[in-house]
């Protein structure tokens, strides 16, 4: 099994080897006869839409930070200690 495995990894890097000749040509800005592909539509991402990604995610972490920190406290998994509040 180990055997037909190594001999099929040996083909396949043969074959590899093969292909890295064969120039790749982009065709992502182009057309097939070679004219330039206009400039694709821009579209406006305001400061608005930036907020309404931002802050229900800020919300829904804080709220998810705070049900745990409930938890470890009610089962006394971490209870912060009195010291930790001295102000000298």
């Amino acid at each position: 099994m180990a055997l037909t495995r190594l001999t099929r990894l040996v083909t396949q890097s043969k074959n590899i080897s093969r292909h890295e000749q064969i120039v790749q040509r982009r065709s992502a800005t182009t057309t097939p006869s070679g004219a330039i592909l206009p400039e694709p539509e821009k579209t406006p991402f305001g400061l608005l839409s930036i907020v309404c990604a931002v802050v229900p995610g800020l919300l829904i972490g804080a709220a998810i930070s705070k049900n745990i920190a409930n938890f470890l406290e009610e089962n006394e998994l971490f209870v912060p200690s009195d010291d930790d509040d001295d102000d000298d």
